[in-house]
């Protein structure tokens, strides 16, 4: 099985200020040891985006670039508006990306991994497969 990690589970384990949970810090490196991580491009930018210092953004551009992205198709976009509006009909919000990254996970067989809660709602009502990590 490979994993799509999003930013929320990547942002937690690579906080410097606060103490790491170590579980999950132990999960994401188990995968990534056994090459079962994914990324794509939004989450990398997601990622790279606000760091001050141009030697951490640096530093972790070049950890990033050991994972390749998914290729991005217009099927991928499609199903993301289609899941957005399946779930809107439920009464179920979330943010395009969050659509977007589940249109992914589905079309590439992924299971998403994520400590969002907005993955649990979506979950329930669209055919995405979700490792929720509660931190």
């Amino acid at each position: 099985m490979r994993y799509l990690v999003d930013t929320s589970i990547w942002s937690l384990v690579l906080r410097r200020d606060e103490k790491h949970n170590e579980q999950l810090v132990h999960l994401l490196s188990e995968l990534i040891d056994k090459k079962q991580v994914v990324l794509c491009g939004l989450v990398r930018q997601e990622l790279l985006s606000g760091i001050k210092q141009p030697d951490q953004f640096r530093q972790l551009k070049l950890r990033l670039r050991h994972f390749k992205d998914i290729p991005v198709t217009t099927d991928d976009y499609e199903l993301a508006a289609e899941f957005f509006n399946q779930c809107r009909a439920k009464g179920v919000q979330a943010s395009n990306i969050d659509f977007f990254l589940c249109s992914l996970a589905v079309n590439n067989d992924l299971v998403l991994l994520s400590a969002d809660q907005d993955f649990l709602r979506i979950e329930k009502h669209i055919k995405v497969k979700v490792h929720f990590v509660k931190v």
